[in-house]
């Protein structure tokens, strides 16, 4: 399969690192507005660099699977382009910076039939998955409700970034990190109903957040509870997950979230103090490398990848709903 990547930043990188350990995959390509970056990567891998995406999608037809690892503005012109000329596209999070674009996103793939892919690899952590796993298994029991934080402390001069420029990113830390984590809700409860949440600019001097708080409830009554943060200053992930016979905790993502580990709560017949297992998860990160093989695996078998635009486009309605949800004071109804 031949795959170009248009983006040569840190996850553009780590995207072609992933496809590099694929052997039925192959990139061809590198497209980066600074082409020496684009060339930088390019050559690693024996491809071609560009500058344009539009000359690059017109000159290789070849180019079966397109990589959008972008700043948020232009994820979704760049993925239309390439999905209206039959390509697949894996298209980093969030999937567009708001509802509405991820909606053109869905509705172009499904018209020409090819597959997008929402570039959610925290579902692809070893821990988290292994966390799925039992909850699906029914290990918990029902689930009542869910709780995560999330976040990290920003570097020196991180409000003259492009996260901090409301038109280039769509939305602050909520939606930066805030899309694993509504993401991560949907997969292990399905659907919510309603949304109500809270945002604050605490520290960094920007026109976005840098803290979003915000709750979720399902039609059963199950709620699910998020705190992302830019004033971590130590990275922390947690994801909690409780249900009527126990719980399973995630906490860590490897590199400077420390390495990851997952607790398993079960409750014990006679109540009190639960039995506890720990399973650690030491090593690489290995979520981005199988998150491309999920890809891969899907357009093979011509079914919808984990993770996929559908995915992509409910994280952002579930976002949106909390933004609204500022903007008017009250609860939303998704």
């Amino acid at each position: 399969m031949q795959v170009a990547i248009i983006g040569a930043g840190l996850i553009g990188n780590k995207r072609a690192a992933a496809i590099r350990k694929l052997p039925e995959c192959k990139l061809v390509a590198v497209c980066d507005l600074n082409l020496e970056r684009a060339k930088k990567l390019a050559q690693e891998f024996g491809a071609e660099a560009y500058q344009s995406w539009e000359e690059m999608g017109t000159r290789r037809d070849d180019i079966e699977l397109v990589i959008v690892a972008t700043i948020n503005k232009f994820l979704a012109p760049i993925t239309l382009f390439f999905l209206e000329r039959g390509k697949h596209v894996l298209c980093e999070k969030p999937l567009g910076r708001n509802a509405s674009e991820s909606k053109l996103m869905v509705e172009a793939a499904r018209e020409r039939g090819v597959k997008l892919k929402t570039g959610f690899n925290h579902r692809h952590h070893p821990g988290i998955a292994r966390a799925r796993q039992l909850v699906a298994e029914g290990q918990i029991g029902k689930i009542s409700f869910l709780r995560c934080r999330y976040g990290h402390g920003g570097r020196p001069g991180y409000e003259h970034e492009w996260r901090a420029d409301k038109d280039l990113c769509g939305g602050g830390e909520l939606l930066d990190q805030g899309v694993h984590v509504v993401d991560l809700f949907r997969w292990f409860v399905g659907e919510f109903h309603e949304a109500f949440g809270y945002l604050s600019t605490y520290f960094w001097k920007m026109e976005v957040e840098d803290n979003a708080f915000a709750l979720f409830k399902t039609k059963a009554g199950q709620i699910a509870f998020m705190h992302t943060s830019w004033t971590q200053w130590k990275n922390l992930f947690s994801f909690e997950v409780f249900g009527s016979e126990g719980y399973v905790v995630v906490e860590g993502l490897g590199g400077s979230y420390g390495p990851q580990r997952l607790r398993i709560g079960r409750r014990r017949p006679e109540g009190w103090v639960p039995e506890e297992e720990f399973i650690d998860f030491p090593g690489e990160d290995i979520s981005w490398e199988e998150e491309c093989k999920e890809l891969v695996q899907a357009i093979k078998e011509n079914r919808e990848p984990l993770g996929s635009g559908w995915d992509g486009y409910q994280a952002n309605r579930m976002l949106g709903a909390v933004y609204e949800s500022v903007r008017l004071g009250r609860p939303v109804n998704l």
